[in-house]
């Protein structure tokens, strides 16, 4: 019940034309919900080429996980009357293919495309939490534990890009894969802007 005694969110930085406290939360629902499902669409999208190798329980288990985040946020829409993203179709067919694109490239690519989507959320989680007020210790708290799970994630993207155990049939090492993760990053970080607003 609202007394009208909500705390703002944290306004130190906040400058003229900034959106306001509530449309900030709605925009934060939205593009984390938006990301969750662009993630798990990933992770499909990988375990169509990789899932039947010995890499493919590891991305099972972060598909896992993503897809409680997206339970999470699916609820928060819902209770939050958040509007989802208009992209949403976009982003199921964008997900899903950056997902088998990278697999088909080999398990290294797929876990380069690991490593820097989840660098790119982890930091865009951290700001979010850093802005929340007392008023949204939930939303934090679910915000700072999926921030949690994404560096998680990235540092097992990490540990099988430094693996030389032979099984990536392209034989390339993390090294050859800058490009490919500044692409991918940058298409996050637009994502994030587009997703956030539209």
């Amino acid at each position: 019940m609202d007394d009208g005694t909500d705390k703002p969110l944290k306004t130190a930085n906040r400058l003229h034309g900034d959106p306001d406290p509530q449309t900030l939360v709605e925009r934060m629902i939205r593009v984390d919900h938006a990301g969750e499902y662009g993630a798990a669409r990933i992770y499909q999208g990988q375990l169509a080429v990789l899932g039947d190798r010995p890499v493919g329980d590891t991305i099972r288990a972060m598909a896992a996980q993503e897809q409680q985040h997206l339970d999470t946020f699916d609820r928060l829409v819902v209770e939050r009357r958040v509007r989802p993203t208009v992209l949403t179709p976009v982003w199921h067919v964008a997900g899903y293919a950056l997902g088998v694109a990278t697999a088909m490239m080999g398990e290294r690519a797929a876990m380069a495309c690991t490593v820097a989507v989840e660098e790119v959320i982890e930091q865009h989680y951290a700001r979010q939490s850093a802005l929340l007020g007392e008023d949204e210790t939930e939303l934090r708290e679910v915000i700072d534990e999926c921030r949690r799970d994404e560096i998680e994630h990235k540092t097992i993207g990490l540990d099988h890009l430094g693996a030389d155990d032979g099984v990536d049939d392209s034989g390339a090492s993390a090294t050859a894969y800058p490009v490919l993760s500044q692409a991918i990053k940058s298409g996050s970080r637009l994502a994030i802007w587009l997703s956030s607003r539209l």
